[in-house]
């Protein structure tokens, strides 16, 4: 059994590591944005393509079933990344020459998109899991004060102290645990900027060796 003052240093260091990460990410980031990496809610696709404007009909490319279901593949992360950038390239091979243009901009546009909204509901997925903690933190601080109360009691009943302090044990390890998992969540809107840079490259890469 874990004695309520040894879980409330334990919960100290987990949520000093909560309080500390806000300060080290980019100015500007919110209270509760836990990551290092630089919070950008929303990026833009001059970012990722330095062909020009794409024309009108890249906007389009929801309306196309083939190009529509081309972005759901290749934006998937579960595919390898060597491997939808093959497929970029058979499909552009596969275009014939007054189409390769403008459905190869649809592909820019869609992937752009589709992987710009994925990666900003991740980042808002990261903040209210970051706030959760917070409130987590905050209701195991008060149970452990409420147990080293009910401990101080001289007729308090041993087995409620020793129940109410195992649950506090067991939570607070669940919440290091949660917060930990945090640095590896933090790294995921990076690697959708990755993916879509590479993706986006390929297809510049296509449409100049036409």
């Amino acid at each position: 059994m874990w004695c309520p003052s040894l879980v409330r240093f334990i919960l100290a260091a987990a949520e000093a590591a909560l309080v500390a990460w806000p300060a080290l990410a980019a100015q500007g980031a919110g209270p509760d944005w836990p990551c290092i990496q630089r919070k950008v809610p929303e990026l833009s696709l001059g970012q990722f393509w330095t062909g020009g404007n794409l024309p009108q009909t890249a906007a389009d490319w929801s309306k196309d079933a083939g190009i529509s279901a081309l972005v759901t593949e290749l934006s998937a992360r579960r595919l390898p990344l060597p491997e939808a950038q093959q497929k970029i390239r058979e499909y552009a091979e596969s275009l014939p020459e007054d189409e390769r243009e403008r459905r190869l901009t649809m592909l820019v546009q869609g992937l752009f998109d589709q992987m710009n909204r994925e990666r900003s509901d991740v980042i808002a997925g990261i903040a209210r899991y970051a706030k959760r903690q917070r409130d987590i933190a905050e209701v195991l601080r008060q149970e452990a004060s409420a147990v080293d109360a009910l401990r101080a009691k001289a007729d308090a009943d041993p087995n409620e102290i020793a129940l109410r302090s195992d649950r506090l044990a067991f939570q607070t390890r669940v919440f290091q645990e949660r917060a930990r998992s945090l640095s590896f969540v933090c790294e995921v809107p990076t690697l959708i900027e990755r993916r879509l840079y590479a993706l986006v490259k390929t297809i510049a890469e296509a449409l100049k060796a036409r």
